[in-house]
Protein backbone atom coordinates (compact mmCIF):
# COMPACT_ATOMS: atom_id res chain seq x y z
CA UNK A 1 0.00 0.00 0.00
CA UNK A 2 2.85 2.36 0.86
CA UNK A 3 4.36 1.79 -2.60
CA UNK A 4 1.05 2.72 -4.22
CA UNK A 5 0.86 5.90 -2.14
CA UNK A 6 4.41 6.87 -3.06
CA UNK A 7 3.72 6.28 -6.74
CA UNK A 8 0.61 8.44 -6.47
CA UNK A 9 2.69 11.18 -4.87
CA UNK A 10 5.33 11.02 -7.59
CA UNK A 11 2.71 11.17 -10.37
CA UNK A 12 1.03 14.13 -8.69
CA UNK A 13 4.41 15.84 -8.44
CA UNK A 14 5.08 15.32 -12.15
CA UNK A 15 1.62 16.74 -12.92
CA UNK A 16 2.30 19.68 -10.61
CA UNK A 17 5.57 20.63 -12.27
CA UNK A 18 3.96 20.27 -15.69
CA UNK A 19 1.29 22.75 -14.57
CA UNK A 20 3.98 25.11 -13.25
CA UNK A 21 5.70 24.94 -16.63
CA UNK A 22 2.47 25.74 -18.48
CA UNK A 23 1.94 28.62 -16.04
CA UNK A 24 5.38 30.04 -16.87
CA UNK A 25 4.74 29.59 -20.59
CA UNK A 26 1.51 31.58 -20.19
CA UNK A 27 3.31 34.59 -18.74
CA UNK A 28 5.99 34.35 -21.43
CA UNK A 29 3.30 34.50 -24.13
CA UNK A 30 2.44 38.03 -22.99
CA UNK A 31 5.87 38.89 -24.40
CA UNK A 32 6.57 41.87 -22.17
CA UNK A 33 3.45 43.81 -23.22
CA UNK A 34 2.75 44.37 -19.52
CA UNK A 35 5.24 45.16 -16.77
CA UNK A 36 6.50 42.30 -14.58
CA UNK A 37 4.81 44.05 -11.65
CA UNK A 38 1.41 43.95 -13.32
CA UNK A 39 1.78 40.37 -14.53
CA UNK A 40 2.87 39.22 -11.09
CA UNK A 41 0.05 41.09 -9.38
CA UNK A 42 -2.75 39.69 -11.53
CA UNK A 43 -1.19 36.23 -11.38
CA UNK A 44 -1.41 36.43 -7.59
CA UNK A 45 -5.04 37.56 -7.82
CA UNK A 46 -5.92 34.43 -9.80
CA UNK A 47 -3.84 32.32 -7.43
CA UNK A 48 -6.21 33.23 -4.61
CA UNK A 49 -8.51 30.57 -6.06
CA UNK A 50 -6.24 27.91 -4.57
CA UNK A 51 -6.43 29.17 -0.99
CA UNK A 52 -9.45 27.07 0.16
CA UNK A 53 -7.72 23.88 -1.02
CA UNK A 54 -4.47 24.70 0.78
CA UNK A 55 -6.10 25.22 4.16
CA UNK A 56 -5.91 22.22 6.46
CA UNK A 57 -8.20 21.09 9.27
CA UNK A 58 -7.91 23.56 12.11
CA UNK A 59 -6.76 26.43 9.88
CA UNK A 60 -8.71 29.67 9.81
CA UNK A 61 -8.55 32.68 7.52
CA UNK A 62 -6.92 34.66 10.31
CA UNK A 63 -4.01 32.21 10.23
CA UNK A 64 -3.04 33.79 6.91
CA UNK A 65 -1.76 36.83 8.79
CA UNK A 66 -0.91 35.21 12.13
CA UNK A 67 2.65 34.18 12.83
CA UNK A 68 4.78 32.71 15.58
CA UNK A 69 7.73 34.71 14.22
CA UNK A 70 6.67 38.06 12.75
CA UNK A 71 10.14 39.13 11.47
CA UNK A 72 10.45 35.95 9.38
CA UNK A 73 6.84 36.33 8.20
CA UNK A 74 7.72 39.82 6.99
CA UNK A 75 10.85 38.47 5.31
CA UNK A 76 8.64 36.01 3.40
CA UNK A 77 6.31 38.90 2.54
CA UNK A 78 9.06 40.86 0.80
CA UNK A 79 11.12 37.99 -0.63
CA UNK A 80 8.11 36.39 -2.35
CA UNK A 81 7.31 39.68 -4.06
CA UNK A 82 10.89 40.13 -5.25
CA UNK A 83 11.06 36.52 -6.38
CA UNK A 84 7.88 36.89 -8.41
CA UNK A 85 9.28 39.97 -10.16
CA UNK A 86 12.47 38.05 -10.88
CA UNK A 87 10.77 34.96 -12.29
CA UNK A 88 8.39 36.97 -14.49
CA UNK A 89 11.31 39.02 -15.83
CA UNK A 90 13.30 35.84 -16.45
CA UNK A 91 10.59 34.19 -18.51
CA UNK A 92 9.88 37.42 -20.35
CA UNK A 93 13.43 38.10 -21.51
CA UNK A 94 15.10 34.67 -21.57
CA UNK A 95 14.40 31.34 -23.19
CA UNK A 96 12.49 29.05 -20.86
CA UNK A 97 15.38 26.59 -20.66
CA UNK A 98 17.86 29.30 -19.70
CA UNK A 99 15.47 30.80 -17.13
CA UNK A 100 14.84 27.42 -15.48
CA UNK A 101 18.55 26.57 -15.44
CA UNK A 102 19.41 29.72 -13.50
CA UNK A 103 16.44 29.40 -11.14
CA UNK A 104 17.61 25.84 -10.41
CA UNK A 105 20.53 27.40 -8.53
CA UNK A 106 18.16 27.50 -5.56
CA UNK A 107 19.64 24.43 -3.78
CA UNK A 108 23.09 26.04 -3.93
CA UNK A 109 21.73 29.22 -2.38
CA UNK A 110 20.06 27.15 0.34
CA UNK A 111 23.36 25.48 1.18
CA UNK A 112 25.19 28.81 1.45
CA UNK A 113 22.47 30.47 3.54
CA UNK A 114 22.10 27.45 5.82
CA UNK A 115 25.75 27.91 6.77
CA UNK A 116 25.56 31.69 7.16
CA UNK A 117 22.25 31.99 8.99
CA UNK A 118 21.41 28.58 10.48
CA UNK A 119 25.02 27.67 11.36
CA UNK A 120 24.64 24.25 9.76
CA UNK A 121 27.70 22.12 9.11
CA UNK A 122 28.14 21.46 5.39
CA UNK A 123 30.48 18.77 4.14
CA UNK A 124 32.67 18.56 1.07
CA UNK A 125 29.98 16.90 -1.06
CA UNK A 126 27.45 19.69 -0.62
CA UNK A 127 30.13 22.34 -1.18
CA UNK A 128 31.16 20.44 -4.31
CA UNK A 129 27.54 20.59 -5.49
CA UNK A 130 27.54 24.37 -4.97
CA UNK A 131 30.74 24.77 -6.97
CA UNK A 132 29.42 22.56 -9.78
CA UNK A 133 26.23 24.63 -9.90
CA UNK A 134 28.06 27.93 -10.22
CA UNK A 135 30.37 26.50 -12.88
CA UNK A 136 27.21 25.59 -14.78
CA UNK A 137 26.03 29.20 -14.49
CA UNK A 138 29.32 30.49 -15.90
CA UNK A 139 29.06 28.06 -18.81
CA UNK A 140 25.52 29.26 -19.59
CA UNK A 141 26.16 32.97 -19.14
CA UNK A 142 29.62 33.04 -20.73
CA UNK A 143 30.40 36.48 -19.27
CA UNK A 144 32.41 38.60 -21.68
CA UNK A 145 31.25 36.55 -24.67
CA UNK A 146 27.53 37.39 -24.73
CA UNK A 147 25.24 40.17 -23.65
CA UNK A 148 23.56 39.70 -20.29
CA UNK A 149 20.07 41.08 -19.62
CA UNK A 150 17.70 41.90 -16.79
CA UNK A 151 16.25 38.44 -17.37
CA UNK A 152 19.47 36.82 -16.14
CA UNK A 153 19.42 38.95 -12.99
CA UNK A 154 15.74 38.13 -12.50
CA UNK A 155 16.28 34.37 -12.81
CA UNK A 156 19.11 34.32 -10.28
CA UNK A 157 17.09 36.52 -7.93
CA UNK A 158 14.08 34.22 -8.27
CA UNK A 159 16.24 31.29 -7.19
CA UNK A 160 17.63 33.34 -4.32
CA UNK A 161 14.12 34.30 -3.19
CA UNK A 162 13.00 30.68 -3.23
CA UNK A 163 16.02 29.79 -1.10
CA UNK A 164 15.00 32.45 1.42
CA UNK A 165 11.58 30.77 1.64
CA UNK A 166 13.18 27.44 2.49
CA UNK A 167 15.55 29.01 5.04
CA UNK A 168 12.56 30.74 6.66
CA UNK A 169 10.76 27.39 6.77
CA UNK A 170 13.77 25.80 8.45
CA UNK A 171 14.04 28.61 10.96
CA UNK A 172 10.39 28.63 12.07
CA UNK A 173 9.99 24.83 11.96
CA UNK A 174 6.66 23.04 12.52
CA UNK A 175 5.40 25.74 14.89
CA UNK A 176 4.33 27.89 11.94
CA UNK A 177 1.30 26.90 9.88
CA UNK A 178 1.87 26.47 6.17
CA UNK A 179 -1.07 28.73 5.38
CA UNK A 180 0.65 31.53 7.32
CA UNK A 181 3.87 31.34 5.28
CA UNK A 182 1.89 30.87 2.08
CA UNK A 183 -0.30 33.84 2.96
CA UNK A 184 2.75 36.01 3.64
CA UNK A 185 3.97 35.32 0.13
CA UNK A 186 0.65 36.00 -1.59
CA UNK A 187 0.01 39.17 0.38
CA UNK A 188 3.54 40.38 -0.33
CA UNK A 189 3.01 39.98 -4.07
CA UNK A 190 -0.41 41.64 -4.00
CA UNK A 191 0.67 44.62 -1.89
CA UNK A 192 4.15 45.34 -3.21
CA UNK A 193 3.54 44.58 -6.89
CA UNK A 194 0.15 46.27 -6.69
CA UNK A 195 1.88 49.51 -5.68
CA UNK A 196 4.76 49.16 -8.16
CA UNK A 197 2.48 48.52 -11.14
CA UNK A 198 0.51 51.78 -10.75
CA UNK A 199 2.81 54.20 -12.66
CA UNK A 200 2.91 52.08 -15.84
CA UNK A 201 -0.43 50.32 -15.54
CA UNK A 202 -2.05 49.19 -18.77
CA UNK A 203 -5.42 47.54 -18.91
CA UNK A 204 -4.83 44.02 -20.29
CA UNK A 205 -6.41 43.00 -23.58
CA UNK A 206 -8.68 39.98 -23.72
CA UNK A 207 -5.89 37.61 -24.89
CA UNK A 208 -3.64 38.98 -22.14
CA UNK A 209 -6.35 38.35 -19.54
CA UNK A 210 -6.46 34.74 -20.76
CA UNK A 211 -2.69 34.42 -20.35
CA UNK A 212 -2.78 36.04 -16.91
CA UNK A 213 -5.55 33.67 -15.84
CA UNK A 214 -3.53 30.73 -17.11
CA UNK A 215 -0.47 32.00 -15.27
CA UNK A 216 -2.24 32.35 -11.92
CA UNK A 217 -4.76 29.51 -12.02
CA UNK A 218 -2.26 26.93 -13.28
CA UNK A 219 0.20 27.98 -10.56
CA UNK A 220 -2.56 27.61 -7.96
CA UNK A 221 -3.49 24.17 -9.31
CA UNK A 222 0.17 23.14 -9.35
CA UNK A 223 0.65 24.24 -5.74
CA UNK A 224 -2.39 22.27 -4.59
CA UNK A 225 -1.20 19.17 -6.46
CA UNK A 226 2.27 19.56 -4.96
CA UNK A 227 0.83 19.71 -1.47
CA UNK A 228 -1.18 16.54 -2.12
CA UNK A 229 1.93 14.90 -3.59
CA UNK A 230 3.78 15.64 -0.34
CA UNK A 231 0.98 13.95 1.58
CA UNK A 232 1.68 10.69 -0.28
CA UNK A 233 5.46 10.71 -0.73
CA UNK A 234 8.43 12.22 1.14
CA UNK A 235 10.03 15.36 -0.22
CA UNK A 236 13.26 13.50 -1.01
CA UNK A 237 11.30 11.30 -3.43
CA UNK A 238 9.28 14.01 -5.15
CA UNK A 239 12.15 16.50 -5.16
CA UNK A 240 13.92 15.21 -8.29
CA UNK A 241 10.66 15.39 -10.31
CA UNK A 242 11.01 19.18 -10.34
CA UNK A 243 13.69 18.87 -13.00
CA UNK A 244 11.07 17.59 -15.44
CA UNK A 245 10.34 21.30 -15.88
CA UNK A 246 13.46 21.50 -18.02
CA UNK A 247 11.97 19.03 -20.50
CA UNK A 248 8.83 21.15 -20.72
CA UNK A 249 10.97 24.26 -21.13
CA UNK A 250 12.90 22.79 -24.05
CA UNK A 251 9.67 21.49 -25.63
CA UNK A 252 7.83 24.82 -25.28
CA UNK A 253 10.88 26.73 -26.42
CA UNK A 254 11.15 24.68 -29.58
CA UNK A 255 7.46 24.42 -30.47
CA UNK A 256 6.10 27.81 -29.34
CA UNK A 257 8.85 30.37 -28.84
CA UNK A 258 11.50 29.33 -31.39
CA UNK A 259 14.18 28.97 -28.73
CA UNK A 260 17.31 26.95 -29.31
CA UNK A 261 19.59 25.20 -26.83
CA UNK A 262 23.23 25.35 -27.93
CA UNK A 263 25.98 23.06 -26.66
CA UNK A 264 27.36 25.39 -23.93
CA UNK A 265 23.86 25.94 -22.57
CA UNK A 266 23.19 22.21 -22.59
CA UNK A 267 26.43 21.56 -20.70
CA UNK A 268 25.52 24.26 -18.17
CA UNK A 269 22.04 22.82 -17.71
CA UNK A 270 23.47 19.38 -17.03
CA UNK A 271 25.91 20.79 -14.47
CA UNK A 272 23.25 22.79 -12.63
CA UNK A 273 20.76 19.93 -12.56
CA UNK A 274 23.51 17.57 -11.43
CA UNK A 275 24.37 20.03 -8.66
CA UNK A 276 20.75 20.15 -7.53
CA UNK A 277 20.33 16.37 -7.56
CA UNK A 278 23.56 15.93 -5.56
CA UNK A 279 22.30 18.45 -3.00
CA UNK A 280 18.95 16.66 -2.75
CA UNK A 281 20.75 13.34 -2.24
CA UNK A 282 22.81 14.79 0.60
CA UNK A 283 19.70 16.35 2.18
CA UNK A 284 18.00 12.96 2.08
CA UNK A 285 21.02 11.27 3.64
CA UNK A 286 20.92 13.82 6.47
CA UNK A 287 17.14 13.29 6.97
CA UNK A 288 16.40 17.00 6.64
CA UNK A 289 12.60 17.52 6.96
CA UNK A 290 12.42 20.34 4.45
CA UNK A 291 10.72 21.36 1.25
CA UNK A 292 12.65 20.26 -1.81
CA UNK A 293 10.82 22.24 -4.46
CA UNK A 294 12.55 24.79 -6.67
CA UNK A 295 9.40 25.49 -8.67
CA UNK A 296 9.27 28.99 -10.12
CA UNK A 297 6.32 29.84 -7.90
CA UNK A 298 7.96 31.15 -4.71
CA UNK A 299 5.01 29.75 -2.74
CA UNK A 300 5.76 26.14 -3.61
CA UNK A 301 8.45 25.59 -1.01
CA UNK A 302 6.07 26.02 1.92
CA UNK A 303 3.64 23.27 0.90
CA UNK A 304 5.99 20.41 0.03
CA UNK A 305 6.17 19.02 3.55
CA UNK A 306 2.93 18.13 5.35
CA UNK A 307 2.40 19.30 8.92
CA UNK A 308 3.92 17.02 11.56
CA UNK A 309 5.58 14.87 8.94
CA UNK A 310 9.27 14.54 8.33
CA UNK A 311 11.24 13.40 5.31
CA UNK A 312 12.56 9.87 5.50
Amino acid sequence: MRTDQTLKGVLLAFASFAAYSWSDASVKMIDGALTPYEMGFFGAVFMLAGFPYLMKPGDSWLDVVRSTNRPLWVLRFFSAAMGTIGSVAAFTYLSMAEAFALIFLLPSFVTIMSVLFLKETVGIRRWSAVIIGFIGVLVILRPGFRELSIGHVGAVFAGFSGAISIIVYRAVGPSEKHISLYGAGVLGVLVILGILMIPDFRWPTLPQWAMLAGYGLLAALATVWLMYAANHAPAAVIGPTQYSQMLWAILFGYLIFGDKVDLPMLVGIVLIIGSGLLTLARERARHVPLPASVATDPQAAVVTVPDNKTDT
